[in-house]
């Protein structure tokens, strides 16, 4: 990453065209949050401790894997935990489905959506993951059924309704600021000013940034003081894709090479450029549309275009593959597994800690 991506960027002169349309969503956007401020949009507290993580700028931004690390955590420290998401793209988003209980799976990737099922299988045995739009109505109802204590909110910073002990914003390295622009003219949420109501930030793909140390004092800068963290992204190792998900890795190097690299996310790159950096060569590589439901004529086409480039293998990434699943595949298919690496894990271990033993009214 250049050091000129930590300045804040303007968008591009194409898309001049659109700045009208980020102004009205600045003026909606601003708007929805003076009345929430002004208490006649009202926020609820519920009597559980409520972590959320969520980003300043749409797209992949790593979530997923925090949400999950933050689930081990706050399991290991003896809660019972449930992760509420509102489940994007999935059949019915204002449907309530259980997608696991912790103790085993209840719904498919179409009830529940692509990222509820993959923690949902990534947890099973530490959390429960429930998938709906009223996030409020879902965490009392978890309450009362799963008897659950402490909950994630997934993709929750924009979530103003639900009040919660710990808000993390994540910035990704590779784009932490969103081209610099609301919302379809750059990739903002919100104002970068907004980072204030943040606890703090977590930087995720900091491997990608070459000046680690300047873009974390602009967080801090942005955020009002707010601890700043930064993850690296790992290879864990690699699985088949019909393998079970609790089966033992194998190593990158085991991959017959070269690679065709594909999948659904909204940050496509970064999965190419970590495939890049894991040591895998890629001959080919294809992005479908972020959350993607995928057909055997898409697998089948991706299979010819890799076929003609050389490739021996598919590889993707373990969201996409939760999708897959019912698919036939006319080449090897394999599943890059990752982990995170934090900078300084005990200090964002001592703010879970205090978030999940705040005393919730």
């Amino acid at each position: 990453m250049t050091g000129n991506r930590h300045a804040l960027p303007y968008g591009r002169a194409s898309a001049v065209v659109l700045l009208p349309l980020s102004a009205a969503y600045g003026v909606v956007m601003r708007a929805r949050l003076a009345l929430y401020r002004s208490g006649l949009l009202p926020t609820h507290q519920i009597a559980a401790p409520v972590i959320s993580v969520g980003n300043i700028a749409a797209g992949g931004t790593g979530k997923t894997p925090l949400v999950e690390w933050l689930a081990r955590a706050v399991a290991r420290a003896g809660k019972r935990v449930c992760v509420l998401s509102r489940g994007y793209k999935r059949t019915d988003e204002h449907e309530r489905v259980l997608v696991s209980d912790g103790k085993q799976m209840l719904a498919d990737v179409r009830e529940g959506g692509d990222e509820p099922r993959l923690l949902a299988e990534k947890l099973l045995g530490v959390a429960a993951v429930l998938s709906d739009a009223d996030r409020i109505g879902a965490a009392r109802w978890a309450q009362e059924n799963l008897a659950s204590e402490v909950f994630i909110l997934d993709d929750g910073f924009q979530h103003l309704r639900l009040k919660r002990d710990l808000n993390i914003v994540t910035l990704d390295g590779t784009n932490p600021w969103g081209g610099g622009q609301l919302l379809p003219c750059g990739r903002l949420r919100e104002p970068l000013h907004e980072l204030r109501r943040a606890d703090c930030i977590v930087i995720t793909r900091a491997e990608t940034v070459s000046e680690l140390s300047e873009l974390r004092d602009m967080a801090a800068r942005l955020s009002a003081g707010r601890p700043v963290f930064s993850t690296r992204t790992q290879t864990s190792g690699v699985r088949p894709l019909h393998a079970q998900l609790h089966d033992e890795l194998q190593s990158v190097a085991s991959l017959p090479q070269p690679l065709a690299a594909f999948c659904a996310l909204g940050n496509p790159q970064a999965f190419f450029t970590h495939a890049r950096r894991s040591q895998l060569q890629l001959t080919h590589t294809r992005a479908f549309p972020d959350h993607h439901a995928y057909t055997q004529n898409d697998i089948d086409a991706l299979s010819r275009e890799a076929a003609r480039t050389g490739a021996r293998a598919l590889l993707t990434t373990a969201k996409d593959a939760v999708k897959l699943q019912h698919l036939s595949f006319p080449l090897p298919c394999f599943v890059l597994e990752i982990e995170l690496v934090f900078d300084d894990e005990p200090k964002l271990l001592e703010l879970v800690r205090q978030a999940i033993q705040s005393d919730a009214t």
